[in-house]
């Protein structure tokens, strides 16, 4: 007779999985409620939203493109976009991620306060970053900055020495390379 196999008391090592972002662009249909329900969607089943962009992209259609960075194992990933998937106002969904590298982008105003030198080293270095002043006084400035997200916050740890006070961010806008469409 098989003796019956014995049962730890001691938890088997976790296999650790490796966690990715993905730029997800899902397309919807643009009528109220529906980015409440795509929201909800992660909301509900506790994934997070590192961005998020809504706007209308086919006015006749009546079509939108929401664009939303989100994070985890390749698995919650696969679930997550199976699961947007079966949305009914949801018309298609595209990992821009997988699918190659997507054209990213982001807009920020940036305030930084300071006088004399500091003032001056942050108009220096937003030149080099292509910073636009957009507002200004003798004691600080609101800078407008576009470009990729990792841009933006190389910009930003180096405004905090200067005098960084406040940053407000769009989220990112993406889209696929090639002359494919949606």
């Amino acid at each position: 007779m098989a003796e019956p196999q014995k049962q730890s008391h001691y938890p088997s090592p976790a296999r650790t999985q490796e966690i990715v972002s993905r730029t997800l662009s899902i397309f919807v249909d643009n009528e109220p409620g529906v980015l409440a329900r795509v929201i909800g969607l992660f909301a509900g089943r506790g994934y997070n939203i590192d961005s998020l962009t809504v706007t209308e992209v086919e006015h006749e259609k009546h079509l939108s493109r929401i664009t939303v960075i989100t994070s985890g194992t390749p698995a919650v990933l696969q679930q997550i976009k199976h699961q947007l998937e079966r949305l009914v106002p949801v018309h298609r969904v595209r990992d821009l991620t997988e699918e190659g590298d997507a054209i990213e982008r982001e807009l920020a105003l940036i305030k930084v306060v300071g006088k004399g030198e500091k003032r001056i080293e942050a108009l220096r270095i937003a030149e080099i970053f292509r910073a636009r002043v957009v507002d200004t006084s003798t004691e600080h400035f609101v800078f407008e900055m576009t470009g990729k997200p990792s841009k933006i916050e190389t910009f930003l740890n180096l405004m905090i020495e200067l005098g960084l006070a406040e940053v407000s961010r769009t989220g990112i806008a993406a889209i696929g390379r090639g002359p494919g469409g949606h």
